[in-house]
């Protein structure tokens, strides 16, 4: 009796301290409920409003058909109509469309040829669900009166993948995969870091200094940008010698948008150092952030084929746009110019979660 006594002593002990615990408590019913918007919503392997480009060089009544059909399967949304092949191109490079919709001048011959293609897509190879998406989309019927119907003609796109050729899973992870670490790390390295000299009082050492508030982040930010440059220069090593990821695009550009990727993580590790009061609460934290960051960032599943609502919240993390320049720099050979927006985007965030940081790390100092 005594000992059943002492064990529910102990357990109403430990729900007292969860109740006291705003964050836990929070988390406990935060990331499973999180978990199920993500998946239930933002996971969706039935694809749809994949951006896309087209060029009709033959502005025929059946290719104008052919591109109607298109929008009526809702798997693409055509937001660029240009000229030619090569303005298609561009626009994959820069990931501003993930498939190309290219129509010749002799559509309407080739329509009647069951022996060819009628038209091509061009597709973001480095995205195997992309690419799987395109295949679907080669076999759409050509619903023509004119156009027999034929069960051994050709496709009716010839699917053309850039970037990934061979078709390597490689390719596409570990370019992404480098946000996610450096993510990890330098977040939680940060956020630990901070909470441990604040239990260990060394805070109180430092506020009694000249040192500034501006001044003791950025020295607590500046060792962890020359890990993080490290672990990239390790795991592009790792990726090229191991898996053959190449880089097509400027090393030096990569590393540039590393750099501003880092700091962004090491901010927002600043942050959550500022809310947390232990290095649990803080580790809490990190899972928490790093949830979505895999699964609505596009790292895995394709950005465009989410909700609205989730790409709006998507759009906020720093992830998301640093896979952009990570896949579009290292597989596409896009320069940090044709990417500005992201790098831009990691800019802003950098200096909002760094002022918010430094606001609330006075506060709570005063």
């Amino acid at each position: 009796m005594n000992s059943m006594t002492r064990l529910f002593a102990i357990m109403r002990k430990e729900l007292l301290q969860l109740r006291r615990d705003r964050l836990t408590f929070g988390m406990i019913v935060g990331i499973p409920v999180m978990q199920m918007l993500m998946f239930g919503y933002a996971i969706n392997t039935d694809v749809r409003n994949l951006s896309a480009g087209v060029v009709n060089q033959s502005g025929s009544h059946l290719s104008r058909q052919l591109i109607a059909d298109l929008r009526e399967s809702q798997v693409v949304n055509i937001k660029y109509t240009v000229d030619s092949p090569e303005e298609i191109e561009d626009l994959l490079r820069r990931e501003a469309i993930s498939i190309g919709i290219f129509i010749p001048h002799d559509f309407d011959r080739r329509s009647l040829d069951s022996r060819r293609s009628a038209a091509q897509l061009f597709v973001d190879g480095a995205d195997p669900t992309i690419l799987g998406v395109a295949n679907q989309l080669r076999n759409l019927p050509l619903k023509f009166d004119t156009v027999p119907a034929e069960k051994d003609r050709a496709a009716t796109f010839e699917v053309r993948p850039f970037f990934n050729p061979e078709r390597r899973s490689a390719v596409f992870v570990i370019p992404g995969l480098i946000g996610m670490i450096l993510t990890l790390t330098m977040m939680l390295f940060t956020a630990v870091a901070v909470v441990r000299e604040r239990e260990h009082g060394n805070l109180e050492l430092l506020i009694n200094t000249p040192v500034s508030t501006t001044q003791l982040m950025i020295g607590k930010v500046v060792p962890y940008i020359l890990i993080g440059l490290i672990q990239l220069a390790l795991i592009m090593a790792v990726g090229r010698l191991l898996f053959s990821v190449p880089v097509n695009g400027s090393v030096l550009e990569l590393y540039l948008a590393a750099l501003v990727f880092i700091a962004a993580n090491l901010a927002l590790g600043l942050f959550v150092s500022t809310v947390v009061k232990t290095q649990f609460q803080a580790i809490q934290m990190t899972i928490f952030f790093l949830l979505p960051s895999i699964l609505i960032s596009g790292f895995v599943f394709p950005f465009d084929g989410m909700p609205r609502i989730i790409q709006i919240i998507g759009e906020v993390l720093p992830n998301t746009h640093f896979i952009r320049l990570t896949r579009g720099i290292m597989l596409r050979g896009a320069s940090l110019f044709e990417l500005r927006q992201e790098l831009l985007a990691l800019g802003v965030f950098t200096l909002v979660a760094m002022t918010a940081a430094v606001l609330r790390f006075s506060k709570r100092l005063d």
